[in-house]
């Protein structure tokens, strides 16, 4: 990993960030990439799901079926929103380890500094799991409206 992006002065070069920084990063962004990709397998397993209630609710045609549908799609969504906070304190954590005039303890993974940046009521209620979320929670809503 010779160069990091940084957005807003060009790129930086390994070599006036130090070898400790750059395992940080590493280690920083491998934590991130597992985040995001729990926070996807977490939204697979709730389509999936909801698809399947809406699938026996609507040849059953029952709205208790639907209704029960909600519980773990309410579920997923709170514990999605969790792995986003924790995907954003980390991005946090990243942004100052990457800046150069920044201090950082060496190889530090604690992300209590920036606990007040993004509550867990903002990364669940996002804009982005709103949509999602929401979309299946309202088709969820109107099948246990039609099936009443």
């Amino acid at each position: 990993m010779s160069t990091l992006d940084d957005a807003g002065s060009g790129a930086l070069h390994g070599a006036s960030l130090g070898e400790d920084r750059l395992k940080h990063l590493e280690f920083l962004q491998a934590v991130i990439t597992r985040l995001s990709n729990h926070s996807f397998l977490v939204k697979g397993w709730a389509l999936t799901l909801a698809a399947g209630f809406f699938a026996v609710s609507s040849s059953q045609q029952s709205w208790q079926v639907a209704a029960s549908g909600l519980v773990p799609l309410a579920c997923f969504w709170f514990l999605d929103g969790l792995f986003l906070r924790q995907e954003r304190l980390f991005r946090y954590l990243y942004d100052d380890v990457r800046r150069p005039g920044i201090e950082v303890e060496t190889l530090s993974m604690d992300v209590r500094p920036y606990l007040h940046r993004i509550s867990w009521f903002e990364a669940t209620f996002s804009r982005t799991l709103q949509l999602f979320y929401g979309a299946l929670l309202i088709a969820d809503g109107a099948l246990v409206a039609v099936n009443v």
